[in-house]
């Protein structure tokens, strides 16, 4: 076997698999997830595998999957192909150096580096970024059937089989007294034992977040995450500091300048990490470090990835010093199906971290080939 084995192909396919409901958030309501997958071979014949993943097409954020497509089959792919494909490092300072942006698809390149690098070396992900402090990780479920009987039955439910304990609703698509009538009835019907996060996807202004916020902590929710547009970063400082309740900035922290910025204003008392967001699973941990040195709380995000993004995340938050507010990776569990023979495992409110080489994932090439659009 060569030492540092060149890179020979990267390859990349849209997937199109069906959710198991109607998923409403703010900005779309969701039927299916969309998933660019790129596997990159290099001549020792390993094979690494990565997901970029976003919402709703192209209504979360300025990536689609079919421009993640063309930026890697264009752009990142050239730079790749022939060059040692050991040092992720390396690699990916390239990458950073001629594209510009493209964070979504550039996750997808670097997980599929460590992914590749871990079965060569014969360890995890996680192992590859220091190794794991914790190997099962809290994970929540959002409610977002729009139905508040039926979110409440599903909470239960979810409950009594000991899947999850923690429950997230997107709001802000409706007006503000229906919304949080909508969340104060679910809280009261679950209990105080029960953690409830709202994610409001920057619906609300200053003004009417203010407003609205101190009826949500007045009724026990326990994380507002959010609230107002994403650039607002010293309206949401404002917001932390009026609110005992915690305030959460997601889309607002990107990337680890935008989590520097916000560290200094106290914008927000937790982040939000996503590996999509910071470009990959190194950047996530430079901005989990901000946090940690800021004393500010680390919550693990999703972009509903299905395992591959899903288990990567999983492996670079595994590797958080204070992952205080646990994670939302049950992206797969939103899905019909899946492309892994080796699903994801959920038990007693955590999902459990693979421990096979690399990502720890086996692909089912039949499903691949099913859902991979033509």
């Amino acid at each position: 076997m060569k030492k540092n084995p060149k890179i020979i192909s990267v390859e990349v396919s849209i997937l199109d698999l069906p959710t198991i409901r109607p998923h409403k958030l703010s900005m779309a309501t969701m039927m299916n997830q969309t998933m660019v997958i790129t596997r990159i071979t290099s001549e020792d014949g390993i094979t690494g595998w990565g997901e970029s993943t976003t919402i709703g097409g192209m209504t979360y954020g300025p990536e689609s999957p079919e421009g993640m497509k063309l930026t890697i089959d264009q752009y990142i792919a050239p730079l790749l192909i022939g060059q040692e494909s050991c040092n992720v490092n390396a690699l990916m300072h390239k990458i950073e150096k001629n594209v510009k942006g493209n964070t979504f698809a550039k996750a997808g390149i670097e997980t599929a580096l460590l992914d590749a690098q871990g079965k060569r070396l014969g360890v995890t992900v996680s192992e590859l970024l220091g190794g794991s402090i914790n190997n099962k990780l809290g994970v929540l479920w959002t409610l977002a059937s729009g139905n508040t009987d039926k979110d409440i039955e599903e909470a239960k439910h979810l409950i009594s089989i000991k899947r999850h304990d923690t429950f997230k609703l997107k709001i802000g698509s409706n007006e503000p007294k229906k919304d949080v009538a909508h969340v104060v009835a679910i809280k009261k019907a679950l209990g105080e034992d029960i953690r409830i996060t709202v994610d409001i996807n920057q619906a609300w202004d200053e003004y009417t977040a203010k407003t609205w916020i101190k009826v949500l902590q007045d009724n026990g929710i326990d994380l507002i995450e959010q609230p107002i547009i994403k650039t607002n970063f010293d309206g949401l400082a404002r917001l932390t500091e009026y609110f005992h309740v915690p305030v959460m900035a997601d889309e607002a922290v990107a990337t680890p300048e935008d989590a520097m910025k916000l560290a200094k204003i106290r914008g927000g008392s937790v982040f939000a990490v996503k590996i999509m967001k910071t470009g990959g699973l190194y950047n996530a941990k430079k901005v989990a470090a901000i946090a940690e040195a800021s004393d500010i709380g680390l919550y693990g995000g999703t972009m509903l990835e299905g395992t591959i993004g899903s288990v990567a995340s999983a492996h670079a938050f595994s590797t958080f010093n204070n992952l205080s507010w646990g994670t939302e990776l049950f992206g797969p569990l939103l899905l019909t199906d899946d492309i892994v023979t080796n699903p994801m495992t959920f038990r007693d409110c955590k999902l459990e971290l693979p421990t096979k080489p690399g990502l720890g994932l086996e692909i089912d090439e039949d499903k691949f080939k099913f859902y991979k659009r033509k």
